[in-house]
């Protein structure tokens, strides 16, 4: 990883060989997202969106609403200095402290998608150390937010690397899985739809937080204008506006 960062610093230094670099600021109307929700993306063509499970978290994910407009704002209100990463938008809560971070994103969005369902004793996040974190009663949303807080606070990207399961084979990936480097920082980021052609080839979509806390976001791909924001299967290094990547990264809940 040592060798690819710095390989990757530069690329982004250089316009011609990154695309992120070429991007405009967004104009105030390509800043606005006629797309309600993730399901809503269009694929590339020949694709088709694979069949999520009824009530399973990728189903849950495709149904997430998205934002009127790309803007992504931090936690405080202010408008985030880089706007060139996302594509869209989702219409998640990033609270009002800085601690909605890239695994603390995920985290929130597993916790939404198990309250939604009232799988309540399914809500545990364990910190660094292995211990438990576990949602309780009250059930009450004013309960759910502080707990969450609490999670955000002793949780992140290497306590949830090592909560997560490998995924054996990246060719079966799934809607749910997370793609995460522990450390310190490290980064997090969740795959959040999926298609095949007839060829069966495979394209997924990524969302992420970020540092300080903002607006979950869907990513661009910077390496594929034309396919963004789709990523294909089968890539060793993955790319992404603000992270490299190993396919050895993906990580599943169960």
């Amino acid at each position: 990883m040592a060798i690819i960062l710095p390989l990757f610093s530069a690329l982004l230094q250089s316009n011609q060989s990154n695309p992120i670099a070429n991007l405009a600021p967004a104009s105030k109307s390509s800043n606005e997202n006629p797309y309600p929700f993730i399901s809503a993306i269009p694929l590339p063509e020949g694709y088709a969106r694979i069949d999520a499970v009824r009530n399973s978290f990728g189903g849950w994910l495709r149904n997430i609403s998205l934002k009127k407009n790309k803007t992504v704002y931090l936690y405080d209100g202010s408008i985030k200095k880089d706007q060139s990463a996302q594509y869209a938008v989702l219409n998640i809560s990033v609270g009002n402290k800085d601690l909605q971070q890239c695994a603390d994103a995920i985290m929130r969005l597993r916790a939404e998608y198990l309250y939604a369902l009232k799988r309540f004793d399914e809500i545990n996040f364990k910190d660094n150390n292995n211990r438990n974190y576990p949602f309780g009663f009250p059930f009450d949303r004013d309960h759910f937010n502080k707990y969450l807080e609490k999670v955000f606070s002793y949780c992140g990207t290497l306590s949830l690397e090592k909560q997560l399961h490998p995924v054996k084979n990246s060719n079966d990936l799934q809607i749910g899985d997370v793609l995460i480097q522990g450390g310190s920082p490290g980064h997090a980021m969740l795959i959040v739809d999926k298609a095949m052609n007839k060829d069966k080839k495979i394209i997924y979509m990524l969302a992420q937080g970020y540092m300080p806390a903002q607006d979950i976001h869907i990513v661009v791909n910077p390496m594929n204008t034309k396919l963004s924001p789709w990523y294909e299967i089968g890539d060793k290094t993955i790319y992404t506006p603000g992270w490299v990547f190993l396919k050895e990264h993906f990580r599943r809940w169960e």
